[in-house]
């Protein structure tokens, strides 16, 4: 376990801090830690970083109310590189949005991961989110491909390519599972986004699935016969 005098802080005294969300593992801002912030932030348990524009600690939320809760903090090999897990009490951004990392450089769209799959529905985030509701999505995504999209890419590349895809997400999930509950979560979540994009491209609703699972809940019930010998 490392301490504060292990950090090793620039020639200004500050050190970079990435914030993730310890949910969803997204990256949600960059700022800049000094001493005496990582200690308030440590006592607190609550994200506190040294403002280069106004030269003062700032206790993220403490004038909006979007505080940071601290899970947990890593050090980089180097240890001058900060990671922070945090729960957020809500958006990162100044500007309202969730994470201040929105707007795309440069987009590899062979790689980029399922849970990318639209930069421009947040809305899908908040509490109406639910299966039903992304699997429209896809299928809106289908019909009308928008630029960028992921989405629209696999089915672009058609069926192969969305198969390819599963093969290689079940296999991440099992990897994941041997590993942690977080990991195995997330690469689930890859799964079943694939799964639904292929659901999409097979003209499967997911009541047709329901149904099918419905069907099955008397398994259970069965009793296997065993001849005694």
């Amino acid at each position: 376990m490392l301490s504060i005098d292990d950090i090793k802080f620039d020639v200004n005294g500050l050190v970079p801090a990435v914030v993730v969300d310890d949910e969803t593992k997204k990256i949600l801002m960059l700022a800049y830690m000094s001493k005496d912030s990582l200690k308030i932030s440590l006592e607190k348990k609550l994200t506190c970083f040294w403002s280069r524009s106004r030269k003062e600690l700032w206790l993220k939320g403490s004038t909006s109310g979007n505080y940071q809760h601290i899970k947990k903090i890593k050090a980089d090999c180097d240890r001058d590189t900060l990671l922070i897990y945090v729960k957020p009490d809500g958006p990162a951004c100044h500007l309202g949005n969730n994470s201040c990392f929105v707007d795309d450089l440069f987009v590899d769209n062979e790689n980029e991961a399922g849970n990318n799959i639209s930069k421009h529905d947040e809305n899908l985030q908040d509490n109406n989110f639910s299966i039903k509701a992304l699997f429209e999505l896809i299928k809106d995504r289908k019909i009308n491909p928008p630029e960028k999209s992921y989405t629209s890419y696999l089915f672009e590349k058609g069926l192969d390519k969305i198969l390819k895809k599963i093969g290689e997400e079940s296999t991440e999930v099992v990897i994941a599972a041997k590993n942690s509950k977080e990991e195995t979560i997330y690469e689930i979540s890859d799964l079943i986004y694939h799964l639904l994009v292929l659901m999409v491209e097979a003209g499967i609703s997911t009541d047709e699935i329901l149904n099918e699972l419905a069907s099955r809940h008397v398994i259970d019930k069965k009793i296997k016969q065993e001849k005694m010998k």
